[in-house]
C-alpha cells in the first residue's frame, strides 16, 4: 500500500480512531444525555447496557463493573473461593487472570496449553487437579473460545465452578455457544482496544446464575442490600461502570458483529498471503474466532518485529513471559506441572499483527510483504 508520492504507508497495529470516529454523532448523543440528567454512577444507561449484553451473550443476568480484572476477582468472590483453595489457570494468559485469583487469596495452579491453539490444555488441566481445587478458568485467548466439551466435562466430574476469561473474545462462538454462556459465570473486559471496547476502563459479568449474580452485583457495590441501600449484607468493594461508558457501549454493541467479521475476512486474507516461516494460531473445528489478535509464530522474531518497525508497521507480543515466569507471581502460584514446555517455546516465538476492524486487504499484503523480505 502506497500514498500518491510512492512512499509506503503505516500500517497502525490498531486503528482505534477509525474504529470510534464512525460513532461520533452517536456518541454526542449518549453524552448529552447523561450530562443532562446528571446520574454519572448507576444512571439508567447502566441497566440498558446490562440488558442488551446478556442477551448478546446468552446469559440470564450482566453486571457492569470497572475493568475486566475485576470481574473475574467478583467472580471467584462470590464464589467464595478464597484462601485454601486453587484456581486451575493457564499461563499463557494476560497476568491479570492470575492476579484476580491472588486477589481473593487462592492460588493460581498453572497449566501449559495447546500446541496449535496455545488455548488451555484439557489434559494438563486434568492432570493438575488435586483435592485443593476449587475452579477452573477457561480463557478465550486471541479471540478464540476453549472447546467448551472437554474442560466442562472435566469441571463437572470433579465438582469445581468453570469461569470464563472472555475478556478476548467479545461475540466468539464455539459449535453453537456463545462466549460467556458456557461457564457458571464469565468475565469480560471493555478496556478500549477490546472488540466492543470503551473510552475507557470498564468491565462486566454475565452468568445464568441469578443467586451469584445478586451477590456479585451487592460485592461490587460494598456489600449494600438490596432491600435498603444503608444496609451492608457482605464484605464488599467498590467496582461499578460508569453510566457514561455503558451509554457509549450500548452505542457500539450493535455495531459489534459486523466488526467481528471484517476482522474474520483479514484474517482469512493473513492466511492466504502470510509467507512461508510465519505460523498462524491454528482454529479449531467448529469455533468461530472473533480476531482480538492475529498472531502467528516466526523463528526470529526481534529480526522480524525490527523490519516490521523499519516499514512503519505496528505489531505486539501476546505474551513474551508466561505467567509461572513473571516475578510478580512468584511464590503466589502452585505449579501445575513442571513441564510448561508448550508455552515457554511459544513465548519466543509469538507476534501479533495488525488486527482492527478498518484493515484493508491492501494492508495485509503490505504487513505479508514486509514479512516476507524480514524472512
Amino acid at each position: 500500500m502506497t500514498v500518491a508520492s510512492g512512499v509506503p504507508c503505516s500500517v497502525p497495529f490498531l486503528d482505534l480512531g477509525g474504529v470510534n470516529n464512525g460513532l461520533r454523532e452517536e456518541f454526542d448523543v449518549a453524552w448529552k444525555t447523561v450530562l443532562d440528567h446528571g446520574h454519572f454512577v448507576g444512571g439508567p444507561e447502566v441497566e440498558r447496557f446490562e440488558s442488551e449484553f446478556a442477551s448478546y451473550c446468552e446469559a440470564q443476568a450482566c453486571i457492569g463493573v470497572a475493568n475486566g480484572t475485576d470481574a473475574l476477582e467478583l467472580i471467584l468472590s462470590g464464589l467464595g473461593i478464597g484462601r485454601g483453595d486453587e484456581v486451575i489457570v493457564p499461563t499463557n494468559t494476560f497476568i491479570a487472570t492470575a492476579e484476580a485469583v491472588c486477589a481473593t487469596g487462592a492460588r493460581p495452579r498453572f497449566v501449559d496449553v495447546c500446541p496449535d491453539t496455545l488455548l488451555i490444555d484439557p489434559a494438563a488441566a486434568q492432570a493438575a487437579i488435586n483435592s485443593s481445587t476449587a475452579a477452573i478458568i477457561a480463557v478465550h485467548l486471541y479471540g478464540q473460545m476453549v472447546d467448551p466439551e472437554p474442560i466442562s466435562a472435566i469441571a463437572a466430574a470433579h465438582g469445581l465452578a468453570l469461569i470464563e476469561d472472555a475478556a478476548q473474545a467479545h461475540g466468539a462462538r464455539h459449535r453453537g455457544t456463545s462466549a460467556g454462556s458456557v461457564g457458571i459465570a464469565a468475565g469480560f473486559s471493555f478496556y478500549p482496544g477490546k472488540n466492543l471496547g470503551a473510552l475507557g476502563d470498564g468491565g462486566a459479568v454475565v452468568t445464568s446464575d441469578l443467586a451469584l449474580a445478586d451477590r456479585i452485583r451487592s460485592i461490587a457495590n460494598h456489600g449494600r442490600s438490596v432491600s435498603d441501600r444503608y444496609l451492608h449484607d457482605l464484605a464488599g468493594r467498590n467496582s461499578r461502570l460508569d453510566t457514561l461508558q455503558a451509554a457509549l457501549l450500548s452505542a457500539k454493541l450493535p455495531r459489534l458483529d459486523a466488526g467481528n467479521a471484517r476482522r474474520a475476512a483479514a484474517m482469512a486474507a493473513y492466511r492466504e498471503m502470510l509467507p512461508q516461516g510465519c505460523t498462524p494460531v491454528s482454529v479449531q473445528p467448529g469455533a468461530a474466532p472473533v480476531y482480538h489478535l492475529a498472531v502467528i509464530q516466526v523463528d526470529d522474531r526481534s529480526e522480524v518485529g525490527a523490519t516490521l518497525t523499519a516499514a512503519g508497521i505496528g505489531w505486539g507480543v501476546h505474551y513474551p513471559i508466561p505467567c509461572h515466569q513473571q516475578p510478580a507471581l512468584a511464590g503466589r502460584y502452585q505449579p501445575g506441572s513442571d513441564d510448561f514446555a508448550v508455552a515457554e517455546r511459544a513465548a519466543g516465538r509469538i507476534l501479533s499483527l495488525p488486527m482492527s476492524p478498518t484493515l484493508t486487504v491492501e494492508q495485509v499484503a503490505r504487513v505479508c510483504d514486509v514479512l516476507g523480505g524480514a524472512l
